[in-house]
């Protein structure tokens, strides 16, 4: 009886010192940060530059972004006559997607495109992969890596396309802003009872993308976003990594549908099941 009286003691003390924790908590600061989701790996707030897996070979490690000016084929400052543009104008002919259409698939900084995303379009088209690694290596602190002749670069991409059969070019880019609030709690990382932990900081998370569409044929391209996606979180310090990490996919399980929706809704003949 009397040991059952001490355990009763030690849980009302864990239960008042987490209500008096909680009780505390407010917002002490915040730090924003944006990365790619092709370099979406913990980032620690505060800190610059591509977090590396020492573990990893050097071809799968990040190295910036594609430019969309090599992507389109544009050549960033050339001047063209009011002819030309009218020209360009009267000849540009909306991008459209097929029933049975091919794509090309890249995504911007990696090697691969993520597999949920390849699976969603994968429901009404043919769908290749193809590295989306920047044609120049990046900086520590460069996402856009540009290449000497975009025309030329674009050209290339487009000629890989129709080597393997594809008729469109799907291009996306993903950016994740992050933004760490800290509490009152930031500096108890631990209550005195084993498995207790308090949550520290709040982290907001939001995902947007942005896909291109060339066709291989003419050249002719089209680029739209669809809407973002943000969620919300508390974090305990000995957790934080595999609470962003679980974040990152929650979100993009949610942008990835929304974007192959958006593109089939916009672009195909394809009509979408309800």
């Amino acid at each position: 009886m009397k040991l059952q009286t001490s355990s009763s003691k030690v849980a009302l003390m864990k239960t008042r010192t987490i209500v008096l924790l909680f009780s505390c908590i407010v917002l002490t600061g915040c730090k924003t940060s944006k990365y790619s989701i092709s370099n979406s790996s913990y980032h620690e707030p505060g800190k610059v530059g591509y977090p590396t897996d020492a573990s990893s070979d050097a071809a799968f490690q990040y190295r910036g972004e594609l430019s969309e000016f090599d992507v389109l084929g544009i050549s960033r400052g050339e001047v063209a006559s009011e002819s030309e543009i009218n020209r360009a104008l009267d000849h540009a002919k909306r991008v459209k997607l097929r029933p049975n259409s091919s794509i090309l698939l890249i995504q911007s900084g990696a090697v691969f495109p993520d597999a949920p995303m390849v699976a969603e379009l994968e429901k009404h088209f043919r769908v290749s992969t193809f590295s989306g690694i920047p044609p120049t290596r990046g900086t520590f602190h460069a996402y856009d890596n540009e290449s000497l002749d975009a025309e030329s670069y674009s050209r290339s991409l487009r000629f890989a396309a129709a080597r393997g059969g594809n008729d469109i070019i799907v291009c996306y880019w993903g950016i994740l802003e992050s933004e760490t609030e800290n509490l009152a709690t930031k500096t108890i990382s631990w209550v005195p009872v084993a498995t207790w932990f308090v949550p520290d900081q709040k982290q907001h998370l939001r995902i947007r993308l942005k896909l291109a569409l060339v066709d291989v044929r003419s050249g002719d391209w089209t680029v739209f976003s669809p809407k973002a996606f943000d969620s919300a979180r508390l974090s305990t310090s000995p957790r934080r990594g595999a609470t962003d990490q679980k974040q990152v996919e929650h979100l993009k399980n949610l942008a990835y549908p929304e974007g192959a929706k958006e593109l089939v809704r916009l672009y195909s003949e394809v009509a979408l099941a309800e």
